[in-house]
C-alpha cells in the first residue's frame, strides 16, 4: 500500500489514502499493538478532521478507547503518551508534506515508535487479509486536555534570553500553539497561526524558498537567531545573525555546551549516519561518546534508549532528548538553543561565531538522483572511491557512508520518496568539489 512508509503512514488524502483505509488502519492497530486505550492528536490540516473520525471509529469498532487531545503538536503526543501511560498513539499530520497530504505517526507503550518492521507491516497484512468483525464493546471517545501540563513542562527549560533578538517562523504549524508562551511578545514572529491552508509557505523548513522569510526578518530586525519550525513541530532549524541557514546536525554539537558544560551531565550523544564528522570532534572536549544510526525517527529514538543516551539529532532537524523519553521536540531543541546563545552573547560570541568554531568542513548538503538503479549507482559509486583512496571507515546501514582521512560521503536510498540521496564533506573546496563531480559521472552512466 502506497502510503505505507518506514517510519508512518503518509501520502496524498484521497488519492494514497482516505477514510475507508484510516478506518481500517484503527481497526487493526489494537490488536497489532495489544493496546486498549489510544492518545490522538491532530495537526491543522484540511483533512485531520475527516481522518481522526475514521480512525476513531475504526479504534473504537476494535473495543479500544480514545482519548482525543485535538489539535496539538507531534511531540506532545510523544510526551503525554509515556508520561500518561497510555497503551498507544497515533498522531494525525503529513509533517512537512505538501497542504493535500495527510499521514498518521503511530507510537507503542512509552512513546516507542512504531515503524513499518515493528508493527506497520503487520498492520497492511491484516488489511489485505483479515475481515472486519466489529467487537461486541465499543470503545469510548473523550476530550482530553494536555496543553497546560505540556507547557507547565517546556516552561522547565525557559531561561532569562531578554538580550536576545528572536526571530521566529511557525510555518503556520503547530508551534504556534506554545510560541508565544515560552518566547513572549518581544520576539518577531511570522506564519504564527496554525493554519491548514498554509498562506505563508509549505511547512517544510528544509527547502530554501520557505527559509526566506526568516532570513529576511533576521537580518531586517536585526535579530540574533532565527527560528523555523515544520508543521507539527517536531523539526526546527536555526538561522544565524547573518541570516544565514545553520546545518541542522551542527546543532548536536552546540547542545554539547548544555548538557555536558553547564548541565554537568554524562552521557553518550547520538547522530544519524549524514551528520558531519565536526560533531564527534567538537564533542571530544567533554569526553563523550558519540555513535552514529540509521536517518529517522522510528530508529533514532528506539537507537537513544537502547544505549540510553543522553541526547541526539538528525541532519532533518529532529532533536531527541533521554528527559523527552528518547523522543524528539523542537520546542525543547529551540529553548536549549536559545539559553546557550544567550549566555555565549555576554561572552561576546554571536551564533554565527560558535557554528565557525564547532565545523571547518565543506559540506554539500544532500543531493537527490532520480534513478531506478539505486544499488548499482551505491555499489559503482563506492567502487570507485575504495579504489582511488584508503577509507578509515566503513557503514553500511542505510546505504554507506565511507570516511577517509578528510573527507567522507554517504550514499543511500531514500525511504520515503524515489530518490537516492547523497551527501559528502570535506576539508577543502576542492576536494569537496571532485567528490561531488565524479559521483554525479558515475550516477549519470548508470540512466
Amino acid at each position: 500500500m502506497k502510503a505505507f512508509k518506514a517510519y508512518d503512514i503518509r501520502g496524498e488524502w484521497g488519492t494514497d489514502w482516505d477514510a475507508d483505509l484510516a478506518y481500517k488502519i484503527g481497526f487493526h492497530l489494537p490488536a497489532v499493538l495489544d493496546a486498549r486505550h489510544f492518545l490522538i492528536g491532530r495537526d491543522c490540516r484540511l483533512s485531520s478532521d475527516e481522518v481522526f473520525e475514521a480512525l476513531a471509529k475504526g479504534l473504537t469498532d476494535a473495543g479500544a478507547d480514545v482519548s482525543d487531545a485535538g489539535l496539538t503538536t507531534t511531540p506532545l503526543i510523544y510526551w503525554a503518551t509515556a508520561k500518561y501511560e497510555f497503551s498507544a498513539s497515533v498522531m494525525i499530520t503529513a509533517s512537512h508534506n505538501p497542504i493535500n497530504h495527510n499521514g498518521l505517526k503511530v507510537s507503542a507503550k512509552n512513546a516507542i515508535p512504531v515503524g513499518y518492521d515493528n508493527g506497520l507491516q503487520l498492520v497492511e497484512q491484516k488489511i489485505l487479509h483479515e475481515k472486519i468483525v466489529p467487537a461486541a464493546r465499543k470503545g469510548d471517545i473523550r476530550q482530553i486536555e494536555l496543553q497546560a501540563a505540556y507547557l507547565a513542562f517546556l516552561k522547565k527549560y525557559q531561561s532569562d534570553f531578554g538580550n536576545l533578538r528572536i526571530a521566529v517562523d511557525c510555518s503556520n504549524g503547530m508551534a504556534g500553539l506554545f510560541i508565544k508562551d515560552l518566547l513572549g511578545s518581544d520576539a518577531f514572529y511570522i506564519n504564527d497561526l496554525p493554519d491548514g491552508n498554509f498562506p505563508g509557505h509549505d511547512p517544510n523548513p528544509l527547502n530554501p524558498a520557505n527559509q526566506e522569510q526568516i532570513k529576511s526578518m533576521v537580518i531586517n530586525r536585526q535579530c540574533d537567531i532565527g527560528l523555523i519550525f515544520d508543521g507539527d513541530a517536531d523539526r526546527v532549524m536555526f538561522i544565524d545573525e547573518n541570516g544565514k541557514f545553520i546545518s541542522p546536525d551542527l546543532i548536536i554539537a552546540l547542545m554539547g555546551h548544555y548538557f555536558f558544560e553547564q548541565k554537568g551531565q554524562k552521557g553518550k550523544v547520538l547522530q544519524d549516519i549524514r551528520s558531519s564528522k565536526a560533531i564527534p570532534e567538537y564533542l571530544h572536549q567533554f569526553n563523550t561518546r558519540v555513535e552514529t544510526w540509521r536517518v529517522g525517527r522510528a530508529y533514532g529514538a528506539a537507537k537513544l534508549r537502547e544505549m540510553d543516551g543522553l541526547y541526539g539529532g538528525e541532519l532533518a532537524g529532529h532533536y531527541y532528548f533521554r528527559d523527552f523519553y528518547y523522543s524528539d521536540s523542537a520546542l525543547l531543541a529551540a529553548l536549549i538553543v536559545l539559553d546557550l546563545l544567550s549566555r555565549f552573547k555576554i561572552a561576546g560570541f554571536t551564533l554565527s561565531n560558535l557554528i565557525r568554531n564547532i565545523s571547518s568542513y565543506f559540506n554539500s548538503g544532500e543531493i537527490n538522483f532520480k534513478i531506478e538503479k539505486k544499488s548499482e549507482a551505491i555499489q559503482a559509486v563506492c567502487n570507485w572511491f575504495e579504489k582511488t583512496d584508503t577509507p578509515v571507515n566503513r557503514m553500511d546501514f542505510d546505504g554507506v557512508r565511507l570516511d577517509f582521512a578528510d573527507w567522507w560521503f554517504n550514499i543511500r536510498p531514500s525511504n520515503t520518496e524515489p530518490y537516492l540521496r547523497f551527501i559528502a564533506e570535506a576539508k577543502s573546496h576542492e576536494k569537496l568539489e571532485e567528490v561531488i563531480t565524479q559521483s554525479k559521472t558515475i550516477i549519470d552512466g548508470l540512466y
